[in-house]
């Protein structure tokens, strides 16, 4: 089966939420997964499934409407930083060196493994669901790395940066043998460089 996983469009800044920030994708990122959606609905996708954050779930939305079809809801999809007061994209926090460095220093101190095997129990289950099938699966950055590495065989790994809207592809034999086809297609923004990652940073807010 071919599992296509779908990185989220561009969200929103969210700083000290009251609870988990959760933030909805931007007029950017809404037209990132309007484009994806488009780029998507020419293949003959059997199944979608969907990450229950609001980012992933907006970015999902076209293309269901295209495809005529109910995005699966599946937990297991979600990002490892679900439950965290803020969220700032990485573009933005490389503006700002101290606050760069800092997340830097906190990756590499955070431990993957649960959130590893929590991607994979989840992908591992949409895989044996769905054989002989095409199924597209609007998710994360970390989820993509974590299956990618688990592909490759490097264990839970943070190796690479995925593009809003990049579109990944993996082949799970009958037998679980899995093997990327792709990583971080952006053909459907070719046409549209203002959609690209470069051209959407803004300023950080100011403090205070």
């Amino acid at each position: 089966m071919e599992l296509i996983l779908v990185r989220h469009g561009r969200p929103e800044h969210i700083v000290d939420a009251d609870g988990p920030a959760d933030p909805p994708l931007t007029d950017v990122g809404h037209r990132q997964a309007r484009a994806a959606a488009g780029w998507l609905s020419a293949e003959s996708i059997d199944a979608i499934y969907v990450s229950p954050m609001v980012r992933a779930r907006e970015t999902a939305a076209p293309l269901e409407r295209l495809l005529g079809m109910e995005a699966t809801v599946h937990r297991g999809v979600r990002e490892f930083d679900a439950e965290e007061s803020s969220y700032i994209p990485v573009e933005i926090m490389r503006q700002d060196k101290a606050t760069w460095e800092k997340f830097l220093s906190e990756e590499s101190a955070t431990n993957y493994q649960p959130f590893y095997d929590e991607v994979i129990d989840a992908l591992v289950e949409i895989a044996g669901a769905n054989r002989s099938r095409r199924v597209a699966v609007v998710c994360h950055g970390g989820v993509i790395n974590m299956w990618a590495s688990r592909t490759l065989g490097l264990g839970p790994s943070m190796f690479f940066q995925p593009e809003y809207t990049s579109i990944n592809r993996f082949a799970v034999s009958s037998r679980g043998h899995e093997s990327i086809l792709s990583l971080n297609e952006v053909s459907h923004l070719r046409g549209a460089p203002d959609l690209r990652v470069d051209a959407v940073m803004t300023p950080a807010p100011e403090a205070g």
